[in-house]
């Protein structure tokens, strides 16, 4: 059985305000990254995330951005992850999409996969999917009501 995961909810703003609020490294820093955002997610690019519920800032390999439509990342999973690429690194992938419910509202889905299907496998995979879920929740409430959910929570 592979392990894979797909977390999804809905926030009631323009899809193209959601959207932002994950590429931009300022609003993302805002209410996510509480050890901060370094880098737009543009195609191509190797941006940088840190927290601090996870310290050490680490690298988010962009592989492919649609504005307002999808985004799609990998970053280094350790040991959980199923095969190394060319470099040694084992990556996970994840694929954000952003749905259009009329005018003001957006369905957001976040899946990620790849992890080796071992016990440290099954954990790493078990923590991302607590990490994204969180992850949607303080995006709505920020996006919403302007409240940082994340803001001493973790330190």
């Amino acid at each position: 059985m592979a392990l894979k995961f797909t977390v999804g909810g809905r926030i009631a703003k323009p899809v193209s305000e959601v959207f932002e609020a994950v590429v931009d490294p300022d609003r993302l820093s805002q209410y996510f990254t509480t050890g901060g955002a370094k880098g737009r997610l543009e195609t191509g690019a190797v941006v940088t995330r840190d927290f601090h519920d996870f310290p050490g800032a680490f690298p988010v390999h962009v592989v492919e951005v649609e504005k307002d439509r999808r985004i799609v990342l990998q970053w280094d999973a350790g040991e959980g992850a199923a095969e190394a690429d060319a470099s040694g690194s084992r990556r996970t992938t994840v694929a954000m999409t952003f749905e259009p419910l009329g005018e003001d509202r957006t369905l957001v889905r976040i899946s990620e996969y790849g992890w080796s299907e071992t016990p440290e496998g099954l954990k790493a995979s078990c923590g991302n999917c607590e990490g994204w879920t969180g992850m949607l929740c303080a995006m709505k409430v920020w996006l919403e009501h302007g409240i940082k959910l994340r803001q001493g929570f973790y330190k």
